[in-house]
C-alpha cells in the first residue's frame, strides 16, 4: 500500500497537496505479472521467435515485436490484460498476465472540491496528465503540450530553411 503524506501549504495558490512518496511496494500481485508503469514501456524476452500477438485488452497495453524474439509492452491505460505470444505453427510460447499502474515516485496531487490534478515533481514541479485528473486541466496541460510541440517542430523544420536562404 502507498504512504500518502498530506502537505498544508501553498503550491500555485493551492492549500492541500498530496504527494505519494511510494515508500512500500504495490497490493500484493501474482510473481508472474509483467509489472509495467503507466505511459513507459518493458521488455519481454520470448524464448523463440514470435510470429503474432494477442493482446486481451489493447486500450490497457500496446505490444510490438522487435527482433523476433523481444517484446516492447507499452502501458496505455491502469488495469489488467493479458498478452499471448504465438510462434509461426500457432503455438502458444507465453500467455503473460500484463498489470499496469502509476508510478507514484515524485508525483504531487492536488485535490481541490474533489478535482485533482497531477504535477511530477522531479525534483521542480510541472504540470503532468494522468487518467482521473479534472478534465478542464487535463484539456488545458494537453493543450499547451501540442501547442509547445508544434511550437518547437515548426521552428526545427523552417529554421534552418529560413537561415539558408
Amino acid at each position: 500500500m502507498l504512504r500518502n503524506v498530506n502537505l498544508v501549504g501553498r503550491l500555485g495558490g493551492i492549500a492541500l497537496a498530496t504527494l505519494s512518496l511510494g515508500l512500500a511496494g504495490s497490493p500484493a500481485q501474482a510473481s508472474d505479472d509483467l509489472v509495467v508503469r503507466y505511459d513507459q514501456s518493458q521488455l519481454l524476452r520470448m524464448p523463440r521467435a514470435v510470429s503474432e500477438i494477442i493482446i486481451g485488452n489493447p486500450t490497457i497495453a500496446d505490444v510490438t515485436v522487435q527482433s523476433g524474439n523481444m517484446l516492447v509492452i507499452t502501458g496505455k491505460t491502469f488495469g489488467i490484460t493479458n498478452i499471448i505470444a504465438l510462434d509461426a505453427d500457432k503455438n502458444v510460447i507465453q500467455d503473460q498476465r500484463v498489470v499496469v499502474e502509476r508510478d507514484e515516485r515524485g508525483i504531487v496531487n492536488v485535490s481541490r472540491a474533489g478535482q485533482r490534478q497531477s504535477f511530477s515533481c522531479t525534483p521542480n514541479c510541472a504540470p503532468t496528465i494522468t487518467i482521473g485528473d479534472e478534465a478542464g486541466y487535463f484539456n488545458q496541460v494537453v493543450q499547451n503540450s501540442t501547442t509547445k510541440l508544434k511550437f518547437s517542430e515548426s521552428g526545427s523544420d523552417g529554421g534552418g530553411q529560413q537561415a539558408n536562404q
